[in-house]
């Protein structure tokens, strides 16, 4: 019998007690039993060669039950295709699947020994798995044939044609022109390859990126110039591959740069680029300091000092190294070893350079290398602003609050007075936020309140620049002013005086989302704490009334801001003035400039009553205007063309005509400054009102400055109000007035 899952068992196919005569050689037979429920390889020989297949029995059929006849034929009696016929009957009779592999004689030399079934090769044992017979190994390619041997005359006109390919952007003929000089082992000269690499890399295209890499590494190793590719072709290439995001090809392009034998180029040309593609990735950045660390050691080995101050990295760029050491990958000794590279390359590091260190220090937790650092910085009279601040995003990163509070108030205790604060927005920003996220505004609170105490102490009284100035202002451009205003609850809860620097960023939130009810309740709680606002929340809450047409407490916080003695009321006047305007109250205007104009802390100007005349003039408020333009008059402010202009405009509309006459002969008189706008509107308007007297000075008057005038203009004007006046009838009434008529229509030359 055959087991479940073992191959190669043989037994005889029929039971001892009736066995049948023995075939001939080459006659079919089946080598194995069948028993039913098991599945496996079955051996059979089919003309005189062994073939193999799979079944699974699944009836309890067994072989004592098959049709004697059916048997026979198998045996050879029956025709071939009988035979085939009577083998499909067998496996349906033995329930074996039709998917079988084929009893062939090909598959017994080749398939059957070396294909294992998919469906069945669970039940295989790995150790009776069959194997394949090991192959012969492949023949040794051929060597490549020894390049063709290319004149020198083809060599320089392929060089030329190269040159006049990219000269008229034939990209492929270029290409093709470098490809014939490769294949023939010969270079193009430097200024050949500059421009075709530059010229590759020009159109930012990827196939233009590839051929420009693939010439570049092609010079790099078999070109025999010096200096094969100039700085500024290869300062383009690796220009275009950061900005592809290249990384992988400008490393492999970096190594070919270092490992070719010659000179390096400037550190500008390669490694500035490449440090700019791999400073945000780690693995890539870890790459990017190998290339560094084997650039500097062929710059150590280097014994001539020009050529080392030409190809060494700058300040600027070992920083940044170090940068990517300290912030990216967090590694002390990779910092230290840059450190090391900068000393032997004669780089001298500064203030930023042990900036970094000290994030690094304190991200890692080597408070000893720490403490270090502060004597070194002390020894060597560096500021500690940037200190300070790294040290503290430092600890934000491994969320050290207490270190956090510790070296804030530090730099608070050893800062003076006009010294600038240590820390900025961006500083205030990443320490609120922390702290916020990890829930620590009993900590933060606690902060604030011993900062303020020593800013007392030292007299650091400017508002702006306080520590609880810059947390609460950070909260609230992080949009996070319910958390701003749970640091004030905290801090009152604890009983420490608030200052202003807490209330201020708080109100100003407050005014720009128009909330004005907590506003007002914030001022009623800064007034009872005895603070007095500054001039920036004062322009908040000016703003904000404005912006909510509540003039009259705009004007009462105003008033505040004047009997409070603040310096700087401009930038308020100016909101008021500007919110009024838009608004159209001139009213509101007049009465509030002269509430102000004595006041010498705001410098009010011509434009100021300019803008309340242009605004009077714009309503159709005449006398108003006017009586605005008596007062300005009267308080010594010298009017201007645009002053006129808006006079005469707004008396043109209301065809006050004999208002503008009035205007003219007090210009006139003054000798105003006219140009051709207001000769023009002077005119036009003295036309319309039929005063051809006064309409002529102001012609005299242009023609004495030498200012053009539209007579068209002026011409429409005369036919549209004054096209039935008659001479005749003006002559009997007023000879001088028919003097100017006339006058006016040979000017304009309405007599033709």
């Amino acid at each position: 019998m055959l087991q479940a899952g073992v191959v190669g068992v043989e037994t005889p196919l029929w039971p001892t007690a009736v066995e049948p005569p023995r075939e001939p050689r080459g006659q079919g037979r089946m080598d194995k039993p069948l028993e039913a429920g098991v599945g496996g390889f079955a051996a059979v020989e089919v003309g005189g060669e062994r073939s193999e297949g799979v079944f699974q029995v699944k009836s309890q059929t067994s072989c004592k039950s098959l049709p004697w006849q059916k048997l026979e034929h198998l045996n050879g009696r029956a025709s071939p295709p009988m035979r085939a016929l009577h083998c499909l009957r067998l496996r349906r009779l033995l329930y074996l699947p039709l998917n079988a592999r084929p009893f062939s004689s090909s598959s017994s030399s080749s398939s059957a020994t070396h294909e294992i079934p998919t469906v069945y090769s669970f039940l295989q044992p790995s150790i009776f798995a069959p194997r394949p017979k090991p192959q012969p190994p492949p023949p040794p390619p051929a060597p490549d044939p020894a390049p063709r041997a290319l004149p020198v005359a083809d060599a320089v006109a392929l060089e030329e044609g190269l040159f006049a390919a990219v000269a008229e952007d034939r990209s492929d003929d270029a290409w093709l022109a470098f490809k014939s000089l490769a294949a023939a082992s010969l270079s193009p000269s430097p200024p050949a390859a500059a421009a075709l690499v530059t010229h590759l890399v020009a159109g930012n295209h990827r196939l233009g990126l590839k051929r420009a890499f693939a010439a570049a590494v092609f010079l790099l190793e078999k070109s025999p110039h010096v200096s094969p590719l100039p700085e500024a072709a290869l300062e383009a290439l690796f220009s275009s591959l950061v900005a592809s995001g290249s990384t992988g090809p400008a490393l492999a392009l970096a190594r070919a740069l270092l490992g070719c034998g010659r000179r390096l180029p400037a550190f500008s040309a390669w490694g500035r680029p490449l440090m700019e593609l791999t400073r945000a990735d780690t693995s890539s950045f870890a790459a990017f300091l190998k290339v560094f660390d084997e650039a500097c050691r062929l710059m150590v080995e280097e014994k001539s000092q020009s050529v080392v101050a030409l190809m060494r990295p700058d300040l600027a760029a070992c920083n940044a190294v170090l940068q990517g050491c300290c912030c990216l990958l967090g590694t002390v000794k990779d910092a230290e070893r840059v450190l090391e590279i900068m000393s032997a390359v004669g780089v001298s590091p500064d203030a930023e350079s042990f900036g970094y260190l000290a994030f690094l220090y304190a991200w890692r937790a080597v408070p000893s290398r720490v403490d270090e650092l502060d004597k070194l910085l002390e020894a060597l009279g560096f500021s500690k602003k940037g200190f300070f601040k790294k040290l503290v995003s430092g600890y934000l990163k491994c969320c050290s609050f207490k270190s956090v509070s510790s070296v804030i108030l530090r730099a608070v205790e050893e800062r003076r007075v006009g010294d600038v604060s240590a820390f900025d927005d961006e500083c205030y920003t990443e320490v609120a936020q922390c702290f916020v996220d990890n829930g620590r505004i009993r900590e933060l609170a606690q902060l604030i309140i011993q900062a303020q105490e020593i800013e007392l102490t030292n007299q650091l009284l400017v508002v702006d620049e306080s520590v609880g100035f810059g947390i609460v202002n950070a909260c609230v451009g992080l949009g996070l002013l319910n958390k701003a205003h749970n640091i004030l609850d905290e801090m009152t809860a604890q009983g420490a005086s608030v200052g202003l620097g807490i209330y201020s960023p708080i109100l100003k939130a407050y005014c720009k989302e128009q909330k004005t009810a907590e506003a007002a309740q914030l001022v009623a709680e800064i007034s009872a704490a005895g603070l007095q606002l500054d001039a920036g929340s004062y322009d908040a809450l000016i703003d904000a009334s404005m912006t909510a047409h509540d003039f009259q407490s705009a004007f009462a916080l105003f008033k505040d801001m004047r009997e409070a003695r603040l310096p700087d009321l401009r930038t308020s006047y100016l909101t008021i003035m500007t919110g009024l305007t838009e608004n159209n109250r001139p009213e509101l205007m007049a009465s509030f400039l002269d509430a102000v104009v004595d006041d010498p802390r705001i410098e009010i100007a011509t434009h100021d009553w300019n803008s309340i005349i242009h605004a009077f003039c714009k309503v159709g408020r005449l006398e108003d205007a006017r009586r605005t333009y008596r007062r300005m008059v009267f308080l010594l402010f010298e009017p201007n063309n645009q002053t006129y202009l808006s006079l005469i405009n707004g008396y043109l509309s209301a065809e006050k005509y004999f208002y503008v006459l009035i205007l003219w002969t007090e210009v006139r008189r003054k000798g105003a400054d006219f140009n051709h706008e207001l000769i023009d509107s002077f005119l036009y308007a003295l036309v319309k009102g039929g005063f051809f007297d006064m309409a002529m000075q102001v012609i005299e008057k242009a023609q004495e400055l030498k200012i053009f005038v539209d007579k068209w203009r002026h011409k429409q004007a005369f036919m549209e109000t004054h096209k039935k006046l008659k001479v005749a009838k003006l002559r009997k009434r007023n000879f001088r007035k028919m003097e100017a008529l006339i006058a006016f229509k040979n000017w304009a030359g309405l007599n033709s």
